[in-house]
């Protein structure tokens, strides 16, 4: 008696852009190799908070705009933002360390002064305000060597006076 044929294992559809593997030339270490994104600017946790929101107000305008002319010129009518979206704003919200527009600014005037570190070590330090000199190099290994701890622990010190500012 034959036996009918197995059914074929069961292949989820594709729900996203498949990831490419990784090249192994990306480490945030005591040496920064970022691969592709060496060169990319980063944002802090501040500022991300500030573009985010920004964004989102201005959607939200825009909806109640368009609702109010009676129409959605073809665009997705949405109630709300993702809940994707309202994590991550949650998350920046409880984590981003300056909170008004001025001292984002402030913070990267401070942090873009100091030409001898990366993009993405500004960044850092922007988002994980660390109160020491030895506390930021153990986070972001890669400032040993660039900038001397002295010099380090007077960008901190403004940095802390800057976010004492603000609470």
């Amino acid at each position: 008696m034959a036996h009918p044929p197995a059914p074929a294992p069961y292949k989820a559809p594709q729900v996203s852009r498949p990831r490419r593997p990784a090249t192994g030339d990306e480490e945030a270490s005591s040496t920064l190799r970022l691969g592709e994104f060496q060169s990319v600017p980063s944002l802090n946790l501040s500022e991300a908070r500030t573009i985010i929101n920004a964004v989102t107000a201005r959607r939200r305008g825009l909806k109640a705009a368009n609702a109010a002319a009676g129409g959605n010129n073809g665009q997705r009518s949405s109630g709300g933002d993702s809940e994707t979206l309202v994590k991550v704003q949650e998350y920046l919200e409880m984590f981003a360390r300056y909170k008004e527009q001025e001292h984002v600014q402030a913070l990267e005037q401070l942090l873009d002064g100091r030409a001898e570190l990366e993009k993405f070590e500004r960044s850092q330090l922007g988002s994980l305000c660390p109160d020491t000199a030895e506390e930021a190099k153990t986070l972001v290994p890669s400032l040993e060597g660039k900038i001397s701890d002295d010099d380090l622990q007077e960008l901190l010190d403004e940095m802390m006076r800057l976010r004492n500012f603000v609470q």
